[in-house]
Order: C-alpha cells, then structure tokens, then sequence
C-alpha cells in the first residue's frame, strides 16, 4: 500500500472528512515519526509495533561486480519492529489463505 493508497481507504472510510485534511493527517504523522528517530528517539505505537534506529558499524563490503573490497561507512538505519497485536492479525490472515 502507498501513502496515496492509505490517503484514499482512509477518505473512503470517513466520508465527513476532507482528502486535504486526511493528507494533512497523513504527512503530519509521517512527520512526526521521522523528527523522532533523526533526533534517536523510540516511537511506539501500541498493538502496531516500534520504531527504533540502530547503529551499524563500519565494515568492508564487496563490489559484486569485481569483488573488489570496498569501505562502507558507519551508519544509523531505520529498523521497526511489529507489535504482538499486528504479528498475530497478519499471522491469522495469512493462515486463512493457505
């Protein structure tokens, strides 16, 4: 699903609200989400899950063209983590496809 997917199952499912104020909504969690880790802060959302960011160290990596060595730089990224609640929904979903 896109942002502009989710933007539109979310004006769908609320008819009194503005696509503008739904967009606004949208971008301003995204926002939110993304000052909190650039500043190492842990977002939690409960039933969903946590985002965090982790601390890579610098290593030697390998061109896969030419096998070549390579300096990879040490570096901060992105890492969520799904919550109990979001595990088990997508499990019992993914279950009932089978």
């Amino acid at each position: 699903m896109t942002k502009s997917e989710l933007i539109a199952e979310l004006a769908s499912a609320n008819p009194h609200l503005r696509t503008v104020d739904i967009e606004l909504i949208v971008s301003t969690i995204f926002d939110e989400v993304t000052a909190a880790l650039a500043r190492g802060e842990r977002v939690e959302l409960r039933g969903f899950g946590a985002f965090t960011v982790k601390q890579r160290d610098a290593r030697t990596g390998r061109n896969p063209r030419t096998g070549e060595p390579v300096a990879v730089d040490e570096k901060v990224v992105p890492f969520f983590k799904a919550g109990k609640e979001l595990r088990e929904r997508v499990n019992q979903r993914a279950s009932r496809h089978r």
